[in-house]
């Protein structure tokens, strides 16, 4: 990825909380068949390991689990808030009209190692563990000892667990820290009228938080 210095990230609690919040990653794997992305909800240890360790599952019938072998290297690319900005909105577009377009983003790519887990134990916890996360906001969160026992055990047995042992995360968060601070308010103002709040917001947190 192009890092130029002003975009990148290095505060790794900010990637921490990046991956946290928006799990949702693509798996970019190459095997014999050439490269490959899958899109997998990602549970996120950052306590594990030098860089942490991240943990999904795919159904049985996705040919991943057997086209990658142990070890190989693998990228998931986490993205969150992004957009377009134009130029209209920099007040200093009105004086020299030295301005273009630019899209405004904020991703985290993790590099690291696979490694497949067909474990019933270690699906069952971690099916457990991302419904706990992403139930905690409901009235009456779910949990998988709602459903009938065979049932939860029949939908186990259809997936395969991965986990990829983290080598390093690399944060670009482009979010106008490289233009003149009146030019980057004119931008966020802008995007807070047309309903773009949270990456308004992220521009004002700026990268480090």
């Amino acid at each position: 990825m192009y890092l130029p210095s002003h975009f990148a990230a290095a505060d790794p609690e900010a990637l921490h909380q990046l991956v946290r919040a928006h799990p949702l990653g693509a798996l970019v794997t190459h095997g014999e068949q050439g490269l490959d992305a899958n899109h997998l909800p990602f549970e996120f240890d950052a306590g594990e390991g030098e860089h942490g360790v991240l943990r999904a599952h795919v159904a049985r019938n996705n040919p991943l689990w057997q086209e990658v072998k142990e070890g190989d290297e693998v990228l998931v690319i986490f993205k969150a808030v992004d957009g377009y900005v134009s130029p209209s909105w920099y007040p200093s577009k009105q004086a020299h009209h030295q301005q273009v377009p630019t899209w405004n983003y904020a991703v985290v790519h993790a590099h690291g190692r696979i490694r497949v887990r067909d474990d019933a134990r270690f699906v069952r916890r971690l099916l457990a563990s991302l419904t706990r996360v992403h139930e905690a906001a409901e009235p009456a969160p779910w949990k998988m000892a709602d459903a009938p026992r065979d049932y939860i055990e029949a939908m186990v047995q259809a997936v395969v667990g991965i986990e990829i042992a983290v080598s390093q995360l690399v944060g670009k968060f482009k979010l106008s820290q490289n233009k003149e601070e009146g030019d980057r308010l004119g931008a966020i103002d802008a995007l807070q009228e047309r309903g773009h709040g949270a990456l308004a917001e992220a521009m004002q947190r700026g990268p480090s938080r």
